[in-house]
Parts: structure tokens; C-alpha cells; sequence
């Protein structure tokens, strides 16, 4: 009775179901000791758990509600790009500045990331017109896909370039995996490579003078990441004591990658569970840096251990979507899984010290509120895509949706039973 009443409340791949509890589970253990900066500032010290908890109980509920819709009517994300699109706009003008980044919007005592919404978006955007692509219309299929994913990457880029990259990554992969013409995603490859040569160049060669007194913030602010990571080892000075020995010394410009590099040789192979002393001083170590707080606390073991539930996630997803026989739900079971995959070993390179800071969350791990939302969404859509696969209710488009007029663009054929 308890096993039927277990099977009918948690439907989907229990695999993806272990891994997300086990997300959750590290989550909650190692923001509640990352948030030790912010909650001595408050009256109520448990304040900032209780608030991580509190988003992810409410993630966990759209992961229970989610996992038991019919993977046609994610069919609605197509309506997300234009929403976002618009958000996105509005936080241009009416944002509010976090970090001197303007990427928040506030509605009332809430904020949302807009951003965070319109990469849910455009992955049940492509996996969309993915299924929909025949030979006779991908030329048309591929003009609108770059249109749609471009135009949210343009308005994204401004103030957060490496989630306009990484969004834009994914749907490229996607792309690639649906089969897209290589000479058309060639071109693109090209274009995108040109231009960002083009801009780290540029970045690189300009004078410090001249990008502080002309260039917007937020490229002053890429050319100093840059710039701090490409010259780490001038930056890292080594100060010579009496004795003739050489002491490292931390200045503003390495301060988060020292202590970051403090935290992982802290933790040795085991950690030390629960008596860390870098997250007191590393910033956003409950956010952008929480994987150098997991490897101070849990050691290279509980590292690995959290790096391979990413890893078996998106080897899992590869598994399951080979078992669609639609490809709607196929598609957004490889999107969704690459986007948390991606944005998770670039959270994690950045805590080791691979690549400059991009300020990309750890996916349900780190602490947020929109973003822990959006992630716990991308998991409901995963279980519902794998709950009945086989099923007819995951038929690849709604019926509303299905009786678009699309001889209006080419007369792209729709078929009930093409996923």
C-alpha cells in the first residue's frame, strides 16, 4: 500500500527523482553554513535558511505539479519568449541594480530574474519547432530559431553576457543534436567565434583609462575579469620576508580566487564537516562560489560526489530521451538536462579557477529564489516528459496549438503523432 501510494505521488525516472533529492539534501546542509555572513546581521539567525527552504519547498511543489502534465501542453513555453522578451525590456529601464548588475525586476516585496525565465523559454521554444523540422521546411525552421533565441541572448547579453553564452550554447547544442543543417550551424559557429574574439580583443587592448571613463559598467567590468584572469600570476604577489622566504599575499584584485583556493586546500580529501572557516570570508559563498565551500566541508569526496549527480544527470537524461518516441518531449529532456549540466560545470570551473567569474548558480544548489524556482521546473518537465513515454498523451503538440495557421510561413505540416 505504501509503495503504490510512493509510485503514484512521485511518477517519472525515480533516478532523476534521487538526484534531485539529493541536490535538495546538499543544499540545504551547505547554505545553511555558507549564509554565516548574512545571518549574524539579522534578528532572526535562521532567517536565511529558512528562506532558501522555504523556495525550495515551493520548487519541490512545481516539480509534484509538473511531473503530472502531459508533455504536449509544455507546448505553452512558446508564449515565455515573448513574455520574457518584454521583461527583459522593462528590467533595461526599471531593474533594480544588484552588484552593479541591473538584472532584477521587482513586482511588489518580490524580485524575479527575467533572465532565469526566458532560458526555461527558449528551450521549449526550440524543442518545439526541433519537432516540427522537415526537410522541405528547415530553412524556415532555422531562420526562426535564431531570430528567437538571438533576440533574448541581445537582450540578455548587456548586463549578464555569460548566460546570454551559455543560453545560447544550449540551444546550439540542441540545434545540433535536431539534426540542423552543419554548413548552417557552421555559419553560425563562425559569427559567433569572430565576434567574441572581436570583443575580448578589444577589451584586452583598450587602455584601463579609457574603459572606465567611456565603456558601459558592465564591460568595464567584463575587461577586469578578463584581464585578472588571463594574468593571474602577476597578479598573485609574493611578498619576500626577512628570513628569505616568500609569503603569498591576497590583494583586491585575487581576493575571491585565493580564498576560493584557501577553501578546496582546506578540505583535503574528506573535509571538514561543518567547521569551515573560508565561507566568513570568500564572497557569495552561498552563491557563485558555493562549490568551494562543498569541497572545504565535504573534501574532494563529497566534490566528486556532487559533480557526478550533474554528470549522471545528464548521462540519465541521454538515456530516457533515446526512449521518446516523440520528439517534442525528447527534445526538452535534452535541453533541460544540458542547460543544468553546462551552467553546473561552469559554477564549479569557476570556484577551481578555470575560467573568470560568470556569476552562474550552482543549479539547485546554490542559494536563490527565481533561480531555484526555474531549476526545480526544469526537473518537474523531465520527470513528465519520462513519466509515460510511450503514452499517447504526450503527443508533441497541443490542440490549440496545432491549429496555428502556418501556410501563413511556408505551410510547415504539423503531424499528431510526429513528437
Amino acid at each position: 500500500m505504501e509503495f503504490n501510494f510512493l509510485g503514484r505521488a512521485f511518477k517519472g525516472d525515480k533516478v532523476i527523482w534521487c538526484i534531485f533529492i539529493a541536490l535538495c539534501v546538499v543544499s540545504l546542509l551547505e547554505v545553511f553554513s555558507a549564509t554565516s555572513t548574512i545571518a549574524y546581521r539579522q534578528q532572526n539567525h535562521w532567517a536565511p535558511i529558512l528562506r532558501h527552504a522555504a523556495f525550495l519547498l515551493i520548487g519541490s511543489a512545481v516539480v509534484m505539479f509538473l511531473q503530472r502534465v502531459p508533455s504536449r501542453f509544455f507546448s505553452i513555453l512558446l508564449l515565455g519568449l515573448p513574455v520574457s522578451a518584454i521583461l527583459l525590456i522593462v528590467t533595461m529601464f526599471m531593474g533594480e541594480d544588484v552588484n552593479g548588475a541591473q538584472r532584477w525586476l521587482g513586482i511588489g516585496a518580490f524580485t524575479i530574474q527575467p533572465s532565469e525565465f526566458a532560458k526555461i523559454s527558449a528551450i521549449g521554444f526550440v524543442a518545439f519547432f526541433l519537432s516540427k523540422m522537415k526537410p522541405g521546411n528547415e530553412d524556415w525552421i532555422f531562420k526562426t530559431l535564431i531570430i528567437g533565441v538571438g533576440v533574448l541572448c541581445l537582450l540578455i547579453a548587456p548586463e549578464n553576457l555569460s548566460t546570454a553564452c551559455l543560453l545560447f550554447g544550449v540551444c546550439f547544442l540542441m540545434m545540433f543534436i535536431g539534426q540542423v543543417s552543419l554548413k548552417k550551424l557552421g555559419m553560425i559557429a563562425l559569427v559567433g567565434i569572430g565576434a567574441g574574439v572581436i570583443l575580448i580583443g578589444s577589451l584586452t587592448l583598450l587602455p584601463d583609462s579609457f574603459a572606465k571613463d567611456y565603456l558601459p559598467d558592465r564591460l568595464a567590468t567584463w575587461k577586469a575579469r578578463i584581464e585578472r584572469h588571463s594574468s593571474e600570476n602577476e597578479i598573485s604577489i609574493h611578498d619576500k620576508l626577512e628570513d628569505g622566504s616568500v609569503a603569498y599575499k591576497i590583494t583586491d584584485e585575487n581576493y575571491q580566487v585565493s580564498h576560493a583556493k584557501i577553501a578546496i586546500a582546506n578540505g583535503g580529501i574528506i573535509g571538514l564537516p561543518g567547521s569551515g572557516v573560508e565561507r566568513d570570508f570568500l564572497p557569495q559563498a552561498y552563491s557563485d562560489f558555493i562549490y568551494a565551500i562543498i569541497l572545504e566541508e565535504m573534501g574532494l569526496l563529497g566534490g566528486i560526489f556532487v559533480l557526478m549527480l550533474y554528470v549522471v544527470l545528464m548521462i540519465r537524461c541521454g538515456v530516457l530521451a533515446s526512449k521518446c518516441e516523440k520528439k517534442f518531449p525528447r527534445y526538452l529532456i535534452l535541453g533541460a538536462s544540458i542547460m543544468l549540466t553546462i551552467q553546473a560545470l561552469a559554477n564549479m570551473a569557476v570556484a577551481v579557477n578555470l575560467i573568470p567569474v560568470t556569476g552562474q548558480p550552482l543549479p539547485l544548489i546554490s542559494r536563490g529564489g527565481t533561480s531555484t524556482i526555474i531549476t526545480c521546473a526544469y526537473f518537474g518537465i523531465i520527470l513528465a516528459c519520462s513519466s509515460k513515454l510511450n503514452n499517447s498523451e504526450h503527443e508533441d503538440v497541443d490542440e490549440s496549438i496545432a491549429n496555428i495557421d502556418f501556410e501563413t510561413f511556408d505551410s510547415i505540416p504539423v503531424e499528431q503523432n510526429n513528437g
